[in-house]
């Protein structure tokens, strides 16, 4: 998601910051760029246009200009307007009292069922005690698919009865049933509509009177386009809506539903889906995903990620391992389940500073999920005595892990090769090692040579890495230094293929095995 967007933003950007001097000219061309770049995002035209106009009459001020690097200023004005686009600060929900009602609503494929189902599971983490009621009395299955979602995250559901087709009385007698079951939120899923038509808009403006909703949340697949604004105005019309859930941010869409909706309705975007999984799911923060789009990462949302999934004693143990030079094939088989555990590699990448200069030097397919089921294969194939010694594999024993993965011997040996790379590199032998070293004392101060300064952020996780925490590193986001430049050169393809640079990562996601 917003990957067309990045590329022609970091494009534009570029020499913006390459520029001594920025003039009225230079910053009419920039600007120029950066609308045709959010237009083919399918950013609606007028929200185009007034978010442009907002920047240039800031980036125009004469502050900026006297500046002794005017190009970071504008990009920092056009993070902060982004920002402020997307929201400003996140939206949570309005929950309190005995009974939150909350309805979803939208078009059919936004995913409005599979949707409720991931809220109910989020709530009942966070220690509410939700239910499901079945209110999608158009779509076949509908009512099928919110049962067999609710037994799977072992929330109750409220169902219809069989043949019943009035909406207002499925929900009285849900809030009937209700009274008999514990609960502090209560959760419609109700029908959609490929368009919106009259039928749809009056059926939900009834539904809406009836139940008083304190939420109406509009779930928007974020590859809606330019109908996105038209959608959202109608619905809000309709049962007047305190909040936007975007769908599919993993995929490959351009984007622009996210900054027209907020823009033209007002309402903020509370929650993103990011995947199939019922997992995929969490609060929508729009600094971050301006920060994300400028491709700046978004670490904060990275560390939350790994705090709520991952084996955290484990992952700091194996950190260590790595660090001191006893990683072995047992602690990367275990570490790559934990990542698989985090989403598709590219999204979790991408939450890294950086990362798309990164990405352009990496083989075709190298992100490909069957990539690391490869590579899981061939650690499976190996003896308990080899993966904790790569040493002892010799060519006879690698031609039987090739045979009993299922790969060839070449791939085999460059996975080897790859794998002895990183562990020489991550574990003190060049600038990595360097890095992972000073970043386990304290952060600042010591780097190697011509290797970035850490920011104050990473200080004490040390510490917190003896005790088996996981460190906060709230203070990392929007300082985290560029990833390209610490493995090579800012983007650029690295001087050497060795463990100093990028080459140990790109040896393990080589998809020909040369």
């Amino acid at each position: 998601m917003f990957s067309l967007l990045s590329d022609k933003l970091d494009e534009t950007f570029r020499k913006l910051r390459g520029l001594s001097k920025i003039s009225e000219s230079n910053i009419k061309d920039a600007l120029r760029d950066i609308r045709m770049a959010l237009l083919d995002a399918d950013v609606e035209y007028t929200v185009a246009r007034t978010f442009i106009a907002g920047v240039k009459e800031e980036a125009m001020g004469e502050a900026v200009l006297k500046t002794v690097k005017p190009g970071e200023q504008i990009v920092k004005i056009f993070r902060d307007r982004l920002a402020e686009l997307l929201g400003g600060d996140a939206a949570p929900l309005q929950l309190g009292g005995a009974e939150t009602r909350i309805m979803m609503v939208g078009l059919n494929g936004a995913g409005k069922t599979t949707t409720s189902a991931k809220l109910a599971r989020r709530l009942k983490a966070e220690g509410h005690k939700p239910i499901l009621v079945a209110c999608d009395l158009v779509r076949p299955a509908a009512v099928d698919q919110l049962a067999t979602l609710a037994g799977q995250i072992d929330v109750p559901i409220i169902k219809p009865d069989p043949g019943e087709k009035n909406v207002l009385r499925v929900a009285k007698e849900a809030l009937r049933r209700a009274k008999d079951i514990e609960h502090d939120v209560l959760i419609f899923d109700t029908a959609g509509r490929q368009e919106v038509d009259a039928a749809l808009v009056e059926e939900l403006r009834k539904l809406a009177d009836f139940l008083e909703p304190q939420e109406a949340l509009l779930v928007a697949d974020a590859a809606t386009g330019q109908q996105a604004v038209r959608v959202a105005s109608t619905f809000d019309e309709a049962v007047g809506l305190t909040g936007i859930v975007l769908t599919k941010l993993d995929g490959d869409a351009r984007g622009g539903a996210a900054l027209s909706m907020r823009a033209v309705t007002g309402k903020p975007i509370k929650f993103a889906g990011e995947g199939e999984k019922l997992d995929m799911f969490g609060p929508f923060v729009p600094q971050r995903m301006a920060d994300r789009i400028l491709g700046m990462g978004d670490i904060v949302g990275l560390v939350e990620k790994a705090a709520e999934k991952l084996d955290q004693e484990s992952a700091m143990k194996s950190m260590g391992r790595l660090v001191s030079g006893e990683f072995n094939f047992n602690d990367f088989l275990s570490q790559m389940r934990m990542m698989q555990k985090l989403g598709p590699l590219e999204g979790l990448l991408g939450l890294l500073p950086g990362f798309r200069n990164i990405r352009k030097q990496l083989p075709e397919g190298a992100l490909d999920p069957k990539r690391m089921k490869r590579m899981e294969a061939i650690v499976l194939s190996m003896t308990k005595q080899e993966r904790e010694n790569y040493k002892l594999l010799i060519p006879s024993r690698r031609r039987r892990i090739a045979k009993g993965s299922g790969v060839s011997e070449i791939e085999v040996n460059r996975f080897i090769k790859s794998f002895r790379e990183m562990k020489e590199m991550m574990g003190g032998k060049g600038k990595m090692g360097g890095l992972m070293k000073n970043l386990m004392k304290g952060g600042k101060g010591g780097m190697p040579a011509g290797m970035p300064q850490l920011p104050e952020g990473m200080a004490g996780m040390e510490e917190a890495l003896k005790n088996g925490q996981m460190p906060d590193l709230s203070a990392l986001q929007g300082q985290m230094p560029d990833l390209g430049s610490l493995l090579g050169g800012g983007g650029a393809a690295p001087k050497r293929k060795g463990p100093q640079g990028l080459g140990a990562f790109r040896g393990l996601f080589n998809r020909r095995g040369r």
